[in-house]
């Protein structure tokens, strides 16, 4: 037997060990896992809910949204993508421009950091939801805001408004100081930060007459 055959034999032989090892393992493999299973119910049970969980229940704006959500899913996501809010932005998409601005609970957040399954049976305020659902009408805040023409291309419009909409709440009576802290984490594109500013104290002085 030449050099040639004798190499060809060895592959053939290694081949045929590696595929019948293979099948060998697969079948123990298989067998292995049904076994689990049948003995342990819970375990079954635990993968079948893991995979429907992704169907949750969202509070948006006081009302329940059910949708269906990735793992990894951020909020800001979920909510553009799956529930058709988009007044909330995705701008910097890494938690600093402020964009993505909603209220958990009240507070100020950034929808892009956060993910959807972290706010499970909490209250998620979007820009959408501010205005009267009864009669339409705008709130302080975007009076406000339409009042004294804060914004130029209003790209970061949402943002600042959510985070003033938490900052009235808070801090009724504020000074020009307090609102430009209240904003901080707030970004604009456009550098007009001081008729932001003004909206801020604007709506303020709205919401002391209400």
């Amino acid at each position: 037997m030449d050099q040639e055959e004798s190499v060809s034999v060895l592959e053939e032989k290694y081949s045929r060990r590696t595929f019948i090892k293979g099948v060998i393992a697969t079948g123990a493999t298989a067998s292995s896992a049904g076994y689990l299973f049948r003995g342990s119910p819970l375990l079954g049970a635990a993968t079948y809910q893991t995979a429907t969980e992704r169907l949750i229940t969202l509070n948006v704006n006081g009302q329940e949204r059910r949708v269906d959500v990735l793992p990894h899913e951020t909020l800001a996501m979920t909510l553009r993508y799956k529930l058709g809010l988009t007044g909330t932005k995705l701008g910097c998409d890494r938690a600093e421009c402020g964009a993505c601005t909603v209220l958990i609970d009240g507070v100020s957040q950034y929808a892009c950091s956060m993910l959807t399954h972290q706010v499970r049976g909490r209250s998620v305020g979007t820009i959408e939801g501010l205005e009267d659902a009864d009669t339409g009408e705008l709130s302080v805040v975007q009076r406000a805001v339409m009042e004294e023409g804060g914004f130029q291309c209003a790209f970061c419009a949402p943002g600042f408004i959510m985070a003033m909409t938490e900052m009235i709440e808070v801090n009724p009576n504020p000074t020009r100081e307090e609102a430009r802290l209240a904003l901080s984490g707030n970004l604009c594109r456009c550098a007009d930060y001081d008729k932001i500013l003004t909206c801020a104290m604007r709506s303020a002085e709205l919401a002391r007459s209400v």
